[in-house]
């Protein structure tokens, strides 16, 4: 018998059987009244989530696609932007705006720490001239399972006229980014993470100011050119073909998300964190990131000893049917990830926990089966959120 699988990755994540059967609804045509309600209904949902009254436009696309239109649309060559980068995700950034012609400055910090605002407090002191046109930062770098401080990094703007961009992908309805409050000019997210469908949608918001900046760019861009989106949402209706069936699966499950609420939505994941974090100590295992700097999305842990990152996914996986992740980028051979966004509860995550103890011990790593277990065991007993 096939065996269920178990989705512990920070994306793509698991669907609501609910949404599923939503998917597996009759074709809408894309050009039709119906669907313009339907888009009009998921852009106001999608302001809610990002708690803006900004303009906000739904894409076909990856999250890249929405990082690529975040750089197209407010960047021209030559541009002097900031890039703060502490993981892969950062380094997109650093890539998208080098492929657009950007003079790109990083500001680097170590991988598993978050972005230091005050390094980029001092920069922007130096820029005297205003000469920084974008600071491009991450809030959920999936890479190192690190929620960055988002609004002291905007605090370290200040009113310098630069526009503050955010790649929010994973950790838009995970951790809090009230976007208008700290004032985010650009800020992007994808469908496959905590908004529980397939990938396939992106979402970008943009504020007055970055309008603005719009305004000035001559960058050749196309298909993810925001303009076109903009005149096309007159009638709430996209400028090239849509993925309706994801839009349709979209309004649903930002009824589920309503339906809890924000702040029940952030506390559930605080608490997923927790359970992970727990459980992983109890095994003796190392966490890569401080309590503080730890993401609610996913959670990074050293391999123990000589351990093959890889080998263990595979067990996972294949073995007992939990898929996990590896590291990426300089870690793809030190760390591996437990994902615990969207739709999961604390039985998925015991099962996920139940399955590292049996692999570890396949794998010769000295421990007493059960531990991690039992350490999520107790804290559910408790009750502790």
């Amino acid at each position: 018998m096939k065996e269920k699988q178990f989705l512990m990755i920070p994306g793509p994540t698991n669907v609501p059987l609910k949404i599923l059967h939503t998917l597996g609804s009759p074709a809408m045509g894309h050009r039709t009244p119906e669907f313009a309600r339907v888009l009009k209904e998921a852009t106001e949902g999608l302001q809610k989530v990002y708690q803006t009254k900004n303009d906000l436009y739904v894409l076909t696309s990856s999250g890249t696609g929405a990082m690529e239109a975040a750089v197209a649309n407010f960047v021209n060559a030559g541009d002097k932007v900031i890039v703060m980068e502490n993981g892969n995700f950062g380094e997109r950034w650093v890539k998208l705006n080098t492929r657009y012609g950007a003079d790109v400055e990083v500001i680097s910090g170590p991988w598993g720490e978050r972005a230091n605002p005050q390094a980029l407090r001092e920069r922007i002191a130096q820029d005297v001239q205003q000469e920084i046109k974008a600071v491009y930062v991450t809030h959920n770098e999936t890479s190192t399972g690190v929620v960055h401080d988002v609004q002291a990094l905007r605090e370290a703007l200040g009113d310098h006229p630069a526009i503050f961009i955010v790649d929010a992908i994973s950790g838009m309805a995970v951790s809090p980014l009230p976007v208008d409050e700290w004032q985010l000019d650009v800020v992007v997210s994808g469908s496959q993470k905590a908004f529980m469908i397939p990938p396939g949608l992106s979402f970008i918001s943009v504020s007055p100011k970055a309008w603005a900046v719009n305004e000035k760019v001559t960058t050749p861009s196309f298909y993810f050119n925001l303009q076109a989106a903009r005149k096309s949402y007159e009638k709430y209706n996209a400028p090239y073909t849509a993925a309706t069936s994801l839009v349709v699966a979209l309004c649903e499950t930002l009824k589920m998300l309503e339906e809890e609420g924000l702040e029940n939505i952030y506390q559930r994941h605080s608490y997923y964190k927790k359970l992970v974090r727990t459980a992983v100590k109890a095994l003796g295992l190392e966490l890569l990131t401080s309590e503080e700097a730890g993401s609610s999305a996913v959670t990074a842990i050293k391999k123990p000893g000589n351990l093959d990152v890889q080998e263990l996914t595979k067990i996972m996986r294949e073995k007992h049917k939990v898929i996990i992740a590896g590291g990426q980028g300089k870690f793809k051979k030190e760390i591996f990830r437990i994902g615990h966004l969207g739709y999961v509860d604390v039985n998925d995550i015991i099962v996920t926990i139940a399955a590292l103890e049996r692999t570890l011990k396949e794998l010769g790593w000295e421990f007493q089966l059960g531990q991690g277990v039992a350490a999520v065991q107790k804290l559910l007993l408790e009750g502790e959120k």
